[in-house]
């Protein structure tokens, strides 16, 4: 006796506030970014290339963040995709985190081979044009904030325009030493510096991502404990078979068989298993399947 039962995807409120979000971060991001290559190149400064660099990767990936949620919301579960296109985000996620690392490795490579030979960069130009950039990463850095919380595709646009805010104020400060004392060496220390910021915290949300695609347990779930938990219930004999996963961000999944007593009702096992599943561990999309103790036939459980 297979049951399945479950909630649907994340409100359709989230999802209208993560493609506003989303949006006015990829235009404002989108216009800096051309006023950074221009006066980079200009000035000759590395440091405020390697912001424009990074500015040009928060486009692409708040851009490549908004086409996905658009997917995802008009892409519902159908017959070819009965789950919808939910792991679409994750995998955004994933080609953010990649983008990232690929631009920070750059910076700094590029970075430490100029140290050798620093070139002379006007600092004015460079700082009002760091300043410039830190007002709009600023104001998108506000309007990705919440959805940074609910939905790992934001949190990737987030982080990179997060990163993005530092290398603004690391250019910002380096600009000032560099017109106040002439100092050639700031501006790639600056470009280093910003790269190493950004590199743990691309490698985390890319881990996060790889940890969704390769379906392993979500790590505030102990199956162990979902499987005694079931096992504890009236008219439970033994739970098998348990296995959890996420789909999206907040999005987790349950699957389980549970052999119930002669003397129960399989119905009622269902509902208690799925209330416990649902109440006790957040698990609102579960499948339970409910085998009687005297069936002639048990589960098929494959040896993969």
């Amino acid at each position: 006796m297979g049951h399945g039962h479950g909630h649907g995807h994340a409100p359709a409120s989230a999802s209208g506030r993560h493609t506003r979000a989303l949006a006015i971060s990829c235009g404002v991001l989108a216009a800096f970014t051309v006023l950074e290559v221009v006066v980079g190149l200009i000035t000759g400064s590395l440091a405020l290339l390697s912001d424009a660099g990074h500015m040009l990767t928060d486009v692409l990936g708040v851009g490549m963040a908004l086409a996905t949620v658009l997917i995802v919301n008009r892409r519902t579960p159908n017959r070819r995709h009965t789950f919808g296109l939910y792991r679409a985000e994750v995998l955004a996620a994933l080609a953010n985190a990649g983008l990232l690392v690929g631009v920070a490795v750059f910076v700094i490579v590029e970075a430490i081979r100029r140290l050798a030979d620093p070139p002379l960069v006007n600092g004015l130009p460079v700082m009002l044009t760091a300043a410039a950039g830190l007002g709009a990463n600023i104001v998108a850095f506000l309007a990705l904030r919440a959805g940074s919380q609910e939905s790992l595709n934001v949190r990737g646009a987030y982080l990179e325009v997060l990163s993005d805010t530092v290398g603004s104020v690391g250019v910002l400060v380096g600009g000032a030493l560099t017109l106040a004392f002439g100092w050639r060496w700031v501006d790639p220390v600056v470009a280093i510096g910003v790269g190493l910021f950004i590199l743990p915290r691309t490698v985390k949300l890319g881990l996060q991502a790889l940890r969704i695609l390769v379906q392993s347990t979500p790590g505030h779930l102990d199956p162990d404990e979902v499987t005694t938990a079931l096992t504890s219930l009236d008219g439970v004999l033994e739970a098998h078979d348990v296995h959890l996963w996420t789909l999206t961000s907040g999005m987790e999944v349950a699957s389980a068989h549970v052999i119930s007593d002669t003397d129960a009702d399989p119905v009622e096992v269902l509902a208690a298993a799925q209330e416990l599943l649902a109440e006790r561990f957040g698990l609102e999309h579960a499948t339970v399947q409910v085998e009687p103790a005297d069936a002639a036939m048990r589960c098929r459980t494959p040896d993969w």
